[in-house]
């Protein structure tokens, strides 16, 4: 199993480049997660119909423009590993544990070999629009754990063991080998060291960033470059785009990366690859 997370920055902008058509030939993924959609669903019926081999889940931000999620699923992986698509649950948002009205979590369940995998792609906050929007940040890294906690120990009907994927934009740098200028960008908003703490939290909490894991000590390995300064040619970058998985579940990722060829949005798609 394949899943793909990019933060587009704007479905129908990478779209209109070309670019979302020469990825999904390019990668093909059999998960697609995607941050920053910035859409209403009735405004790319376009979109939907075009690539409607995929099963489509949309959330999005009640400000229009804005936010906004998705993630899709291969209409041939669902026939090939025998998944019932009727059976495929679809959920926005954190439940009780955090009211989003920015679109900013996509969720999808699905049992496969008598496990319920539970895959998330999530634009997390930036925080640095103003000090509300600080502490907002903080407030959703807390409220997210809790949620993931939560979704792990919930066993799934009929008591299926569950094993919780999330991806996405999480908008911060977790150590000095993620960002290509941590001495200049020391204690700003991306790399904050109260920012910083709460992915250690996740971290401890047995939820492993999947890369980091399988590149301990690989540096100059960034997702997200500035428009300006030729930052992107020049590589200087933040990794900011991740996938987490259950520390036990790492055995079955057989590969992970980042897909830094891919244009069409200032952040490049990160990947794994699943043992099901």
């Amino acid at each position: 199993m394949k899943i793909i997370s990019w933060n587009v920055n704007g479905i129908r902008a990478v779209h209109k480049k070309g670019e979302l058509k020469n990825f999904l030939e390019n990668y093909q993924p059999d998960i697609f997660c995607m941050q920053e959609t910035k859409c209403k669903e009735n405004q790319i019926t376009n979109i939907i119909e075009e690539f409607s081999k995929f099963t489509q889940f949309y959330t999005e931000a009640v400000k229009a423009g804005y936010s906004g999620t998705s993630i899709w699923i291969s209409k041939n992986f669902i026939e090939k590993n025998e998944i019932n698509r009727n059976n495929i649950k679809f959920i926005s948002g954190m439940s009780h544990f955090y009211k989003d009205n920015e679109g900013r979590i996509s969720r999808i369940d699905f049992k496969k070999n008598e496990i319920e995998y539970s895959v998330l792609t999530v634009y997390f906050p930036n925080g640095g629009k103003s000090e509300e929007a600080w502490h907002e940040k903080l407030v959703f890294y807390k409220k997210f754990l809790e949620y993931v906690k939560y979704l792990e120990a919930k066993k799934s009907d009929g008591g299926l063991e569950k094993i919780v994927i999330f991806s996405g934009d999480v908008n911060t740098c977790h150590t000095e080998i993620d960002i290509a200028r941590p001495k200049q960008n020391e204690g700003k908003i991306g790399f904050h060291p109260l920012e910083r703490a709460e992915i250690t939290n996740w971290i401890h909490s047995g939820f492993k960033d999947v890369w980091r894991e399988k590149n301990m000590s690989v540096v100059d390995q960034y997702s997200w470059w500035s428009y300006r300064g030729g930052a992107r040619e020049r590589n200087v970058g933040w990794r900011i785009d991740y996938f987490f998985t259950p520390e036990s579940f790492l055995l079955n990722i057989s590969e992970v990366g980042y897909i830094n060829a891919q244009m069409g949005s200032d952040h490049c798609p990160v990947f794994i690859n699943v043992i099901l």
